[in-house]
């Protein structure tokens, strides 16, 4: 495989919009932690997906690319100063030997799941009704986003839920259901299950992306991961305006999924989303793919 070396100027340019991408969302993410402060919406993508905000920062080239590089780009830049680089001639690239068999499994994995759901066709008739389940028939006092008046009430809630199909296919959504709310699922989702039912349509299997990609990081490299963040951030801010929350004071206007025409806008925002997370999918299943490639050629010298 040839070498490809990116030019200081060219690196230096996505360097910085990487920086332009994540590095408000990052800032006020530590600023709100350091005052106690929390965000309903925006805190998900740092508590939930434990990527922690100063690596999400820090720029790194994907697997495959060398930069040229400079003593004082070195010195500026900690994270590169260990053995996960080697610099040499001028030139930064990742450290193949520093890949480790447990990365080569994980990316083997994440490459299946990506390919099944690209090869699964998506199923858009959930509108979001997940969060719905994890109050559902919950007291005031129960639910997760204390401070934040629920839209209907319990009583008007519960009715809605039970008036509809509810069809989650994400775990780590489903988990979260009331105990109430789980026998109302087509389907009950289970960690092993995972590659046979997540799908394209899917808000969380769509903001996943941010979580696998990330999982990966050096080697996917950090253009990838900050443009999965943005995909993340924008599925938790429809996920939310689909709640039952009444999150308006934090400019947050509602899609009113208990409405008919709610339910046509969730989904004409989900397939939006879904197109977007297509792309994204690809990159991800052609970098974990190359990833694989590079550690089977490293066993078989």
């Amino acid at each position: 495989m040839s070498e490809v070396i990116w030019s200081r100027a060219k690196w230096l340019s996505l360097a910085e919009a990487h920086h332009q991408r994540v590095s408000a969302h990052a800032d006020a993410f530590v600023d709100r932690r350091s005052r106690g402060a929390k965000h309903p919406v925006h805190d998900f993508l740092f508590t939930y997906y434990s990527f922690a905000p100063a690596k999400l920062k820090q720029w790194v080239p994907p697997h495959g690319v060398s930069l040229e590089v400079s003593a004082t780009d070195l010195e500026s830049r900690s994270w590169w100063q260990t053995d996960r680089f080697i610099h040499e001639r001028g030139l930064l690239r990742l450290n193949e030997h520093r890949f480790t068999t447990r990365e080569r499994e994980f990316a083997t994995w994440a490459a299946m799941l990506c390919a099944r759901i690209l090869g699964r066709a998506g199923r858009f008739s959930c509108y979001g009704l997940h969060e719905w389940a994890m109050v559902y028939r919950q007291s005031a006092e129960q639910v997760r986003h204390q401070g934040y008046e629920l839209r209907l009430s319990p009583a008007e809630l519960a009715a809605f839920v039970g008036s509809q199909p509810v069809c989650c296919s994400h775990y780590d959504a489903f988990r979260f259901f009331t105990p109430e709310a789980r026998p109302l699922n087509v389907l009950q989702p289970t960690l092993d299950s995972r590659p046979d039912l997540e799908q394209s349509a899917c808000l969380h299997a769509n903001m996943d992306l941010y979580k696998w990609s990330s999982k990966l990081w050096p080697w996917t490299g950090s253009d990838l991961i900050g443009e999965c963040f943005l995909l993340a951030l924008e599925g938790r801010d429809l996920d939310m305006r689909a709640s039952p929350y009444d999150l308006s004071t934090l400019g947050c206007e509602p899609v009113k999924i208990e409405t008919a025409e709610g339910r046509v806008q969730y989904e004409r925002e989900q397939r939006e989303l879904a197109a977007k997370a297509a792309g994204l999918r690809q990159k991800l299943l052609d970098g974990c793919e190359k990833l694989r490639h590079m550690a089977l050629r490293r066993l078989s010298e």
